[in-house]
């Protein structure tokens, strides 16, 4: 059986709580789990140390049972000291679309169209 460690959302609308469970990866996000091994709460500021709970010993046998954390649960674990999170790198997040580049060609084209006939203009008006 194939398990992960992931979040599970409780909390009312608009105050989240997660709990950290490993969870069979067929189930659904908050439904059936095998064991509740921590909690996340969001709502806490960033420096509380309650923010983030994890029992350590059984995320441990967990991650040697072979459950996969998910991006968010590699990230508490990386802090928490249990797992080295590789830095991911996407170098084209700051490219622009392919519309907003067509529009940029467009806004530059007008620019200098109009800066080419303010000049003609400019050099009728002298003659």
């Amino acid at each position: 059986m194939a398990t992960k460690i992931r979040l599970a959302r409780g909390g009312s609308k608009k105050r989240p709580y997660y709990r950290i469970v490993v969870a069979d990866v067929r189930a659904p996000r908050d439904g059936r789990f095998i064991e509740k091994i921590g909690s996340y709460n969001p709502m806490l500021p960033k420096d509380s140390a309650e923010r983030v709970q994890l029992n350590v010993e059984r995320v441990q046998h967990w991650l040697n049972a072979g459950a996969q954390p998910t991006d968010r649960v590699h990230r508490f674990l990386d802090a928490a000291g249990l797992l080295k999170r590789e830095a991911r790198n996407n170098p084209k997040k700051a490219e622009m679309g392919q519309k907003a580049k067509e529009r940029l060609a467009a806004k530059k084209q007008a620019e200098e169209d109009a800066a080419a006939a303010a000049a003609e203009a400019a050099a009728e008006a002298s003659e």
